[in-house]
């Protein structure tokens, strides 16, 4: 299928060069299923790093799936736990080994777009956690606290008169300023990384879904329409695209999650003004977050979480839903054309953090996945140690969550209802 109408795809100029459709058979010792930023950033490290040429099998296009359609966002963030309850649940040592790992992520886009002279057009660094309601500072409060205190990062809290000078309009009580993260164009981040792996030896070969997977005596089958792939390794870097049908063993570990995204018109001088002046990272304190920024050519950016299930995805109400919520924001925008409306599947797994990890039941295979929305640097991060793994370390991290296999989700054919259930709750609650 093509890419998702979208405007990243209108202004990322022409696609790389792939290997095309797979139409042999080949034996591989490494085959990674999925050509997003994952698949990618591990067929990259494999080849740089470890001398692996592997071969990348993409059902569509390259990043064809979130990482052609996501906000934008590069920055120190993996998954959807607050500060508070990773540390609760996991201790203040591993919070903060994790914390550092998410930074190394970040460290890891940066060197790959400068090692890679990726024109992924990055802005300057800082990110805002912005309250929505005024009832949400001291929350913001204690979690810069935590930040200064247990992580030794040095996040701070900006008051509601300091915060006017990056967003104006109303719903906007205070902040939480981290200043490492920064926003790019994640298509032409996606295809700097492709170009990379393939110049690196790796094959990626696009419209090249697989259809059956067979494994024996340590040995896999990777079926396509028109190849096969026998490889003694795997990788399964498909996240929230990941079908049901590809492998019973990783069917169920991950719940796919809508979220959209509308890009308005270019802003005036004014309204620019009276929103957001700066370029930097936003999102907000709301259980159902909207995320947005200002693009370089002066058009707003503002996704959320939309749909329930991929029959209602198209459904207009979901913009009008995003448009509304940009407004409530930014009262001088009442009315704004939008110019662009797209959606796609983020992944969250059973804890709500990310995951790399071996395959149970199955021979040297591997996944990589779970970002919860917030994984674009998190995710390259992901592809590098998925390579290390491949390559003989056991568990590349001290966090053992991470190398932990999710669990399946129960009750999975009312995983929807229980959404729609949330998602009703999370709504009442920021009405308030």
């Amino acid at each position: 299928m093509p890419h998702s109408p979208s405007y990243w795809v209108d202004t990322a100029g022409a696609a790389p060069d792939d290997d095309g459709p797979l139409s042999v058979a080949v034996d591989v010792e490494v085959a990674i299923i999925g050509a997003g930023y994952t698949g990618l950033s591990c067929a990259l490290h494999l080849a740089r790093e470890h001398g692996i040429s592997a071969l990348v099998l993409e059902a569509n296009q390259v990043a064809w799936g979130c990482s052609g359609r996501n906000g934008s966002f590069a920055r120190i963030s993996g998954g959807r736990v607050p500060l508070s309850q990773l540390i609760k649940r996991y201790g203040a040592t591993t919070a903060k080994a994790y914390f550092d790992e998410m930074s190394a992520g970040l460290n890891t886009v940066r060197g790959l777009i400068r090692d890679g002279e990726i024109d992924c057009d990055p802005q300057p660094d800082g990110v805002y956690k912005v309250a929505s309601n005024a009832a949400h500072v001291d929350a913001l409060r204690h979690e810069v606290g935590l930040y200064n205190d247990v992580l030794n990062y040095r996040a701070k809290f900006v008051s509601d008169s300091q915060v006017q000078a990056v967003h104006s309009g109303a719903e906007s009580f205070g902040a939480l300023y981290m200043p490492d993260g920064f926003s790019m164009h994640p298509l032409k981040l996606a295809w700097g990384l492709h170009r990379m792996a393939r110049k690196a030896g790796a094959r990626v070969h696009t419209s090249s879904p697989v259809v059956e997977w067979h494994s024996e005596s340590g040995v896999h089958r990777l079926v396509t329409p028109n190849g096969v792939v026998t490889a003694r390794k795997v990788v399964v870097a498909t996240n929230g695209y990941t079908s049901p049908a590809l492998n019973k063993a990783t069917a169920g570990r991950v719940l796919p999650v809508h979220s959209q995204i509308i890009v308005t018109r270019p802003l005036t001088l004014e309204e620019k003004r009276s929103s957001l002046p700066g370029s930097e990272c936003m999102f907000d304190t709301r259980n159902l977050l909207s995320y947005y920024r200002r693009l370089p050519d002066d058009r707003i950016l503002f996704g959320g979480r939309s749909a329930i299930t991929g029959r209602e995805a198209e459904n207009p109400r979901h913009r009008q839903n995003l448009h509304d919520a940009l407004c409530r924001k930014f009262p001088v925008l009442e009315g704004i054309q939008v110019d662009y409306n797209w959606g796609g599947w983020v992944a969250v797994s059973e804890n709500s953090l990310p995951f790399i990890c071996r395959v149970p039941g199955l021979d040297n295979v591997y996944a990589g996945g779970g970002y919860a929305g917030s994984g674009v640097s998190f995710s390259v991060q992901a592809g590098k140690r998925l390579a290390q793994m491949l390559t003989g370390a056991r568990q590349p991290t001290e966090i053992d969550f991470l190398h932990q296999v999710p669990k399946r989700f129960p009750f999975q054919p009312f995983l929807r209802v229980g959404q729609r259930m949330t998602y009703a709750w999370y709504r009442f609650k920021d009405s308030k």
